[in-house]
């Protein structure tokens, strides 16, 4: 999967976007307008940019994901675990704990999905 990066203005873009995929870009506009306080150009703008990272397709007018905000969310997480504790999971997890305890439903929500995505030699 390819890395994307976002900014944090990109991010709620985009976060708009699957909220309300497929959206025309004139009902994009508007939303923008509400919710971000963008002029048209701006969201022309940052539309066109995030539309040649690979996120999403402008296509005569309707807007929509190529690559679903979990998807994304994944490719952001593996990046990070790469490339600040060498792709490993326990030193992430063990850096995370350190500072914040897990709860015994987050434990067992933990456990499960090890589980289901556990690699069977």
């Amino acid at each position: 999967m390819a890395e994307y990066r976002l900014g944090d203005a990109e991010m709620q873009f985009a976060d708009l976007i699957w909220k309300n995929e497929p959206i025309s870009s004139g009902e994009l506009v508007k939303l923008c307008e509400k919710q971000l306080c963008w002029k048209k150009s701006t969201t022309h703008t940052v539309l066109r940019r995030i539309c040649e990272k690979g996120l999403f397709q402008n296509k005569n007018g309707q807007v929509k994901s190529l690559v679903s905000k979990d998807e994304f969310l994944a490719g952001q997480s593996e990046s990070f675990i790469e490339k600040t504790f060498g792709g490993s999971l326990p030193r992430f997890l063990a850096a995370f704990t350190s500072r914040k305890k897990i709860s015994e439903n987050e434990m067992q929500e933990i456990l499960k999905i090890i589980g289901e995505n556990q690699e069977i030699p």
